[in-house]
């Protein structure tokens, strides 16, 4: 008869440092921050021009939204070409 967990694997490997699960994970974690940063970045500078266009004086909020997230896609574009060139 053989233990329960014995003859089940689930396939993913083991986490431990220098593993190449270890490294896909933390790719992976920086994608899905770098993603949120976007994303939040582009509601901000949105909501911010909806507000310079209402007249308010939310337009340097706008101008540093946009710069923001230029910036952030730069870098996210440099980081995924330098990636996939090691």
């Amino acid at each position: 008869m053989t233990q329960r967990g014995a003859d089940h694997t689930s396939g993913l490997g083991d986490l431990e440092p220098g593993t190449t699960q270890r490294a896909q994970l933390r790719t992976r974690i920086g994608d899905i921050a770098w993603s949120a940063l976007c994303v939040v970045l582009l509601f901000w500078g949105i909501w911010s021009a909806v507000g310079a266009a209402r007249g308010l004086t939310a337009w340097v909020y706008c101008a540093a939204a946009w710069v923001l997230l230029a910036v952030a896609l730069g870098l996210r574009a440099a980081a995924a070409r330098r990636r996939t060139r090691i």
